[in-house]
Order: structure tokens, then sequence, then C-alpha cells
């Protein structure tokens, strides 16, 4: 069995709004999540909402918190961590990270990097050791796989492509999930979206069309581990 953590991170939700105005990373993320449990109904999946609860913005309490040796926090230090101890709790209970995301800005929205800033956590999701020299940060977690779900309003972000160095959202989020024990990741975008056009239509069908292509990738991907492991 496996456990999937279902993140959403649009400030839209997918009803009762005009559709026009509805989360289209959030109907590509459930649509994985859909089909993934068609096909492997007993896994479970955790569900995070950041877009419509957004966690807060880390503070100097939060940093003194964090940098606090456990036994030495105080009760509003313990406090002040809870909220990232449950994030990060439902990170290490996770096998699948499926983020389902908007490109705000060229970059993530503001309440999904106030995620990461909760759950990339010293001594909890990272160790930092200058006798490593130049890269004293290391990843406690590992073998995590990332499933990104992106609506981007433009187009052309990929590798290669004419925007691709104003793409600052999966890049960033690579980055960043290597210290949550991402080992792999996969994509999948729509793009046009402020266009509106046959393309955005085409795009949004394309993107739909390979859910179940990805779903099944990830989870050969994770038998053949697991008989690895055997």
């Amino acid at each position: 069995m496996a456990t999937l953590l279902h993140i959403d991170a649009s400030a839209r939700s997918i009803g009762p709004a005009p559709e026009r105005h509805r989360s289209l990373s959030r109907q590509l993320s459930q649509a994985f999540v859909d089909e993934w449990l068609a096909k492997q109904p007993k896994d479970f999946v955790i569900q995070r909402d950041v877009g419509l609860a957004p966690p807060p913005a880390i503070s100097q309490d939060w940093i003194e918190a964090a940098f606090t040796p456990p036994e030495q926090r105080n009760a509003e230090q313990e406090k002040a961590l809870a909220l990232s101890n449950e994030l990060i709790a439902e990170i290490e209970g996770a096998d699948i990270i499926v983020l389902g995301t908007p490109m705000y800005n060229y970059g993530m929205p503001a309440a999904l990097k106030a995620w990461f800033d909760q759950v990339i956590r010293v001594d909890k999701t990272f160790t930092f050791d200058l006798a490593r020299g130049d890269f004293p940060l290391e990843p406690v977690l590992t073998s995590k796989t990332l499933v990104m779900l992106v609506s981007r309003g433009e187009f052309g972000f990929a590798p290669g492509c004419i925007r691709e160095d104003m793409n600052h959202l999966e890049t960033h989020i690579r980055v960043a999930a290597r210290y949550l024990g991402v080992a792999r990741d996969h994509l999948i975008a729509i793009e046009y979206q402020e266009f509106g056009d046959d393309r955005h239509n085409q795009s949004i069908a394309d993107a739909f069309a390979e859910i179940p292509k990805l779903v099944g990738t990830v989870q050969a991907y994770r038998s053949t581990e697991e008989r690895d492991d055997e």
C-alpha cells in the first residue's frame, strides 16, 4: 500500500465559480488522485489545501524556536512549531507527494512558499554540518516521488523553449523538494490559460490524457522498487 500526500496550492476553487475562474491545477491533481485510487483503492490519501488555508509565514519567534534544541524549548516555542510538526509528519508518512499548483508571477504561490518554509526545517527534514564543506545541508528523508500538476497563464516554459528562463515555479519546487526526500519527480502542465484559445483547449486535453499514463508509470516504478526490496 502507498500513501499519497495531496496538496493543492491554488487560490481558486473548483466550484461553484464560473468555469473560466475554476482552478485547473486542482482539477488536474484531483484527476491524478482519482485515477490512482481507481487502480489501487486500498491506498491512503492525506489532503492538505494550502491554497484555501495558507500556512502562516515564518517569523522571528518561529526561527528562534526551530533553532532551539528540543529539550530547551519553552511552551511558546513548542506552540510556534506545532503546525510545522504536523505538516512534516504528513510528509514523513507519504510515499508520493501530489502537488497541484498554478504559476503565479512566474513562481510559486505565496501559500505554497509558506508551506515549504514550514517544512524545510533543520534537524527535522535536513541536517547542517560544516564538515561537509561547501554543501553542508543534507536531507533526512529519502525515496519520495513528487508529481507536479501545474497550470500556467503563458506558454513555452519547458527547457529549450522561449520562456525557459522565466520559469521559477518547477525549478524552485525541485530544489526545495530535495530537502523533503524527493528522489524523482514528474510534471504535467497546462499552458495558454491567459489566451483562452484553441491552444489552451488542446493543452487541457493533452494534460488530462497524460494522467492515466503517469499514474501507470509511477505505480509500475513503485511495484518494481518493492520487489527489489524483498
